[in-house]
């Protein structure tokens, strides 16, 4: 990104249209359209536009004018730290004060050759006779703030303004402008929407189309145009495969691959390619090793294997993919990823050199893991799972004990004690496999940088242990919402916006720990500080500093009424629901100060 002085390109064209917008106020009210902004700490704190007729006053120039507000603003008279952002170059006058304030920076539309005193006739900037001094950034949105004083003087000349003024019953001093007419002045705003799925009764895509149309709402009953551009998220969950399609298009490829109870199911992954022309692949594990696949009996959560999602790897890997994603949100699984490894060609044996058996219940066998086959396959294969999950593998912060239960497990007693312990065996093998390969043209990378066991690796436990392995082969796991961003380039979005919607079906303590919109409020305003973050929700914790602290400015919970949950999920009344919201988030978002 090309940097002036340390500033965005962009951040100084968004503020010079701030200072255009008070221009074009200036020419409603018959003066010369000059309009001026002060900046500190990337917000504006101070506005004004010429009004030297209106005023009957000299220096109601309007930089001048948004210095003296500014200083108010800031309760001191030197304006350290600030940034004056003006449609025409400075005169003696208003350069004069910018060196006695002590600005740090003045950014200027068009040049006054006659009467300019930032670099055209004099330069008072920079002069050493004085006792400051401050960088000019020259041009920025020239042609536009040209433009508006030339047809300014050119309707005046056609006699569409008299003597610079309007006609005595329409003097400027009894001109009001009302908010609403300041913000129709205003450019498009930009809306950036950035929504995950509420579960049971809108995917991403749909909340976001029901949010931009409350958006327009919005934009027409305010007077101001909203561009709006909606990202579709997920965080490797439910919507994955679908918010990268839509972020980057691509095909989906279809296959026949065995489900978590050894079933033929028809699961599907996505053929696409990042933003450098990388072939990529991604899988979705609960296409093909869903909740919906099992009962969640105790049978079923025994039985469940992850042999279906490595076929889905397989096949991406021998169709040429390069970059596999894989999304570990929605398993039904607890087998610590080894259906996974044997369908990549990796051994898992009993003593008797016969393969383990499917599931979880197979672990209580097994002696022996040789992963050179499945290395082998991955060679030169970039293998990136997606979880927001935190969890060990082994323990009672462990896969089995926290989210076993979910899927058939006991919460307690003989079964699950039991299956700890292969769980526990299991890790110890996983990491002596990895380990074994040391030395070989299939090593795991950084065996000095990688953790010595993979037992209680920060969400090896995602997916009933399918973390465990992914790592086991060199992979990674990071975060599910910052790589669907990374594919969608949010970052970029973001810095384009005035505000960012994002959202999921509840706001809670869970939400700080990376789920979507905490993963969106972050990149948002490392992108850009100023975007006004709003997050949706149809419920909400009490407590939600955990969730401000990450960058969400508001939270708006959805309902127009009370209603029952069963009403409230019906996707008719999340519409109306959505439509509402969106439209109070943008009418937020653009009447701040």
């Amino acid at each position: 990104m090309d940097m002036k002085q340390g500033v965005s390109v962009y951040d100084d064209e968004h503020f010079m249209r701030e200072a255009l917008a008070e221009a074009r106020l200036a020419a409603a009210e018959g003066e010369v359209p000059i309009g001026a902004v002060v900046v500190h700490d990337g917000e504006v704190i101070a506005r004004a536009h010429n009004r030297r007729e209106a005023d009957a006053d000299p220096s109601a120039h309007a930089e001048f004018s948004a210095m003296v507000a500014a200083a108010r603003a800031l309760g001191r008279w030197r304006l350290t730290g600030c940034t004056v952002y003006v449609t025409l170059e400075p005169c003696c006058m208003c350069a004069g004060l910018m060196v006695n304030a002590r600005i740090d920076r003045c950014v200027y539309g068009a040049a006054d050759p006659k009467g300019g005193a930032a670099g055209s006739l004099y330069r008072l900037h920079d002069d050493e006779r004085l006792n400051h001094a401050f960088p000019v950034t020259a041009g920025v949105l020239g042609d536009e703030c040209a433009e508006l004083l030339s047809a300014f003087f050119a309707s005046r000349r056609a006699g569409k303004v008299v003597g610079g003024a309007p006609a005595p019953q329409e003097a400027c001093a009894s001109v009001r402008v009302s908010r609403n007419e300041r913000l129709a002045a205003l450019p498009p705003a930009r809306a950036l929407l950035a929504v995950d799925s509420f579960k049971g009764s809108a995917t991403s895509a749909e909340a976001e189309t029901w949010l931009a149309e409350g958006a327009q709402r919005a934009a027409a009953q305010l007077g101001r145009p909203v561009e709006v551009r909606a990202i579709p998220v997920a965080d490797g969950g439910e919507g994955t495969l679908d918010a990268v399609h839509a972020a980057c298009g691509g095909e989906d490829a279809h296959c026949s691959v065995p489900s978590p109870l050894g079933d033929v199911v028809d699961a599907t992954y996505l053929r696409t390619a990042d933003t450098s022309g990388a072939p990529i692949a991604v899988v979705e594990m609960a296409r093909a090793a869903g909740l919906s696949f099992t009962s969640r009996t105790e049978a079923d959560a025994l039985a469940a294997s992850t042999a279906g999602v490595g076929a889905l790897v397989r096949a991406a890997v021998e169709a040429g993919a390069r970059i596999i994603y894989l999304g570990l949100g929605g398993s039904a699984t607890n087998d610590g990823g080894a259906g996974f490894l044997q369908a990549l060609g990796a051994e898992l044996l009993q003593k008797d050199g016969v393969p383990v058996a499917p599931g979880l219940a197979g672990l209580e066998h097994l002696a022996h893991i040789d992963l050179a086959p499945a290395r082998r396959l991955l060679k030169g294969v970039t293998l990136v799972a997606l979880t927001d999950v935190r969890a060990p593998l082994v323990g009672a912060r462990g896969a089995l004990r926290v989210f076993g239960p979910q899927k058939g497990l006991p919460k307690e007693g003989e079964l699950i004690n039991a299956a700890e312990g292969w769980m526990v065996r299991y890790a110890a093998e996983l990491t002596r496999a990895r380990d074994a390969l040391d030395g070989t043209d299939l090593a795991v990378p950084a065996p000095g940088a990688r953790p010595r066991a993979l037992a209680g690796v920060p969400g090896a436990g995602a997916a009933g242990g399918l973390g465990a392995a992914v790592l086991a082969l060199g992979g990674s796991l990071v975060s599910g919402i910052d790589a669907v961003l990374d594919l969608a380039a949010f970052d970029e979005a973001a810095r384009a916006a005035d505000a960012v919607i994002t959202g999921e079906g509840a706001l809670d303590e869970q939400t700080a720990s990376g789920k979507v919109p905490v993963g969106v409020a972050r990149r948002a305003k490392r992108a850009n500080p100023r975007a006004f973050v709003v997050a949706v929700c149809g419920s909400r914790a009490d407590d939600l500093n955990a969730v401000y602290d990450e960058g969400i400015d508001a939270a708006l919970p959805i309902l127009r009424r009370p209603m029952p949950l069963a009403e409230a999920l019906n996707p008719a009344e999340t519409r109306a629901n959505l439509i509402a919201a969106g439209e109070t988030a943008i009418r937020m978002a653009l009447r701040r100060p």
